[in-house]
């Protein structure tokens, strides 16, 4: 096979010296050189061609699954993949250079005997009709220039391409001419052109591929095999033609690649995203640290903490519940979900309601709904980590008001009943309101705050004497985050659905390795676990139970408009959420236990399949904390 041209492969002519823009002997005549130069000075204010040894030109931003699997691409007005030189084809650098600039590492920028037909057959029509545009002349008009076809812009275009020429290498000018002009149906650069067209790299193209994608320049969409497979091929044969005529390929290289069957790819630049809740979520995380242009346009490499199959079987769970669900008369429930891998707090499923496609409004991340009883484990466990209480420790579940505000608030139980004398663990699987509110008001509300800031719960909070019945407004994610520190025994590291991020050139973003910090007491947060294992064994969680040891709360708020359930087990923390998007009551007697829980179960028993039993660790394994 023929090698690519190369600026030693042509004897070079002409010199660009000094101040003079162009030597008189590359131009036709002496006229046209001396209009070029009086242009020139009229072409002071044009931009800067220097700018572009710095040039980063837009590219795609990909999304994977934690196996590599691809999401999502996400792009602004250009689908791009960057590459250099020596990772395109051979085959198609000749292909672009016969068809569009053969004489391209010969010249300084213009094409003399182009600019000169191009003159002649403008000058005869009394129009713009033809270009002779060589490929530096492009890349400039691609970046810097409009493309409206006007003598003046002709003009512009030559003498910023004797600029640039004088800055940049021939190879990288043709580096970034690949990788910067748009080759049909939204696909900017060979990169992603190749992939689209061929489904291959752009540095496996073959001569016959190459052929037709060099033929697809001058006009991408009409030329497009995925339009007109016969009018592709008649360009393709032009291209291989002129490859012949200047001598790179040999006959036997121009009839092979004529006959080669051409396997098409699929047109996907606008495909959306195959799990829409978390790559909309990703989307958000990374326009907060690098803004959203560097989102469009950044060519970013982000690997999700999320498997895709685990994620696509979460939906499914959801959206059999959410009908489910209606049949028993939750009309217009909405469901979320989140599963947090408590030993990394890598997400591994988020979902955000019911149907992405009728709403991407991410619930899981988005929607402050009160959690109800689910909250009541942060007052446990701040009640405990004092060492002034202990599961076996004994409080009144009796009548009580205290004075708040100006007026004065008193707790009732859900059942409107009273048990008297009760240990905290019983009040905790009975989920009684009366001891979580004795208990915050012994501990103080602040540091209950305090405990749940140190959890990752950022929402608004007051250290009002309802805050232990769940008072306030917090999302799953949030939920699912605390309760899988607890899972933990105190270790954390912030919950996060990505995992790494890299630039183009394979340069470390973010790396979100887990680095987990002990931010509780192990005692407390075992012996909080412990508690709530009794929640599911004998308490409103038994919906909950899987056959194997469960840590988890029940949710349910007044006038039952948002009820939950938040399990673990050590390899996994999931919370739930149903409610209804217009904050009205879902139905009388909906209760996190009857309704959420069979839910959780049904997930848990699918995302456990296959994974080891395990039990909690008691709290006997760790030193119990002093009483302050």
């Amino acid at each position: 096979m023929s090698t690519l041209p190369s600026s030693n492969f042509f004897k070079k002519v002409g010199q660009v010296t000094g101040g003079t823009l162009l030597s008189i002997t590359m131009l036709s005549s002496s006229v046209l050189a001396g209009g070029l130069v009086g242009l020139a000075i009229s072409f002071r204010d044009l931009p800067d061609v220097r700018q572009l040894q710095n040039f980063l030109p837009s590219e795609t931003t990909y999304i994977y699954d934690i196996k590599g699997k691809l999401l999502a691409r996400i792009h602004g007005e250009a689908n791009r993949q960057v590459v250099p030189l020596n990772q395109i084809s051979p085959n198609l650098k000749r292909a672009v250079l016969a068809s569009e600039d053969s004489r391209f590492y010969e010249h300084h920028g213009i094409n003399p005997s182009g600019v000169g037909r191009a003159a002649l057959v403008n000058f005869a029509s009394g129009e713009v009709r033809e270009g002779g545009s060589t490929i530096t002349m492009q890349l400039v008009r691609n970046i810097f220039l409009s493309q409206k076809r006007v003598f003046t812009r002709k003009i512009a275009e030559a003498v910023l391409a004797i600029r640039l020429e004088q800055v940049l290498s021939k190879d990288k000018i043709l580096e970034m001419y690949l990788n910067q002009v748009y080759w049909g149906h939204n696909n900017y650069g060979v990169q992603t052109a190749a992939r689209t067209y061929f489904k291959k790299s752009a540095q496996n193209l073959t001569l016959g591929e190459s052929a037709m994608m060099a033929g697809l320049i001058q006009a991408p969409e009409e030329f497009s095999p995925f339009v007109s497979m016969k009018l592709a091929k008649q360009k393709q044969k032009e291209v291989l033609g002129r490859m012949l005529e200047l001598n790179w390929i040999s006959q036997q290289e121009y009839d092979d690649a004529l006959k080669q069957k051409i396997k098409l790819g699929e047109i996907r630049s606008f495909q959306g995203s195959a799990l829409p809740y978390v790559t909309n979520a990703v989307s958000q995380e990374l326009i907060k640290k690098f803004g959203r242009e560097t989102l469009l346009k950044g060519g970013m490499h982000v690997q999700t903490t999320v498997d895709t199959s685990f994620q696509m079987m979460a939906e499914r769970t959801i959206k059999k519940w959410h009908k489910t669900l209606k049949g028993k008369g939750l009309n217009n429930n909405q469901i979320a979900l989140v599963a947090i891998d408590p030993r990394t707090h890598f997400i591994k499923a988020l979902v955000g309601g019911v149907d992405s496609k009728t709403s991407e409004f991410n619930r899981a991340t988005q929607a402050h709904r009160q959690p109800g009883s689910s909250f009541k484990p942060f007052i446990y466990y701040t009640a405990f980590a004092t060492g002034k209480f202990t599961p076996r420790t004994t409080t009144l579940d009796n009548p009580v008001r205290y004075r708040d505000g100006n007026g004065w608030y008193s707790p009732r139980n859900y059942d409107n009943t009273f048990m008297g004398a009760i240990s905290v663990r019983a009040a905790l699987a009975q989920s009684r309101n009366i001891p979580a509110v004795k208990l915050g008001k012994a501990v103080g509300m602040n540091k209950v705050i305090e405990i749940c800031r140190t959890l990752g719960i950022m929402s608004p909070m007051l250290p009002v004497s309802s805050l232990p019945l769940g008072a306030i407004g917090v999302t799953p994610l949030e939920m699912a985050s605390a309760y899988a520190t607890f899972a933990n025994y105190g270790w954390r590291s912030p919950s996060t659905i990505i995992a790494r991020v890299t630039d183009g050139s394979g340069n470390v973003l973010i790396d979100n390795t887990p680095k987990p910090r002990l931010v509780l007491n192990p005692w407390a947060a075992a012996a909080t676990l412990d508690v709530m294992q009794t929640v599911v064994q004998q308490g409103t969680g038994k919906g909950a139970a899987i056959g194997r040891p469960v840590a988890g709360k029940t949710g349910t708020t007044s006038s039952e408009k948002d009820i939950w359930f938040i399990g673990t087990v050590p390899q996994l923390t999931t919370a739930i959420w149903v409610g209804r998007d217009d904050n009205r009551q879902l139905s009388n007697r909906a209760t996190g236990g009857g309704m959420v829980a069979p839910i959780w179960r049904d997930f848990m028993q699918k995302a456990l399949k296959g994974v080891p039993v395990e039990n909690f660790k008691p709290p006997s394994k760790f030193p119990r904390p002093k009483s302050k």
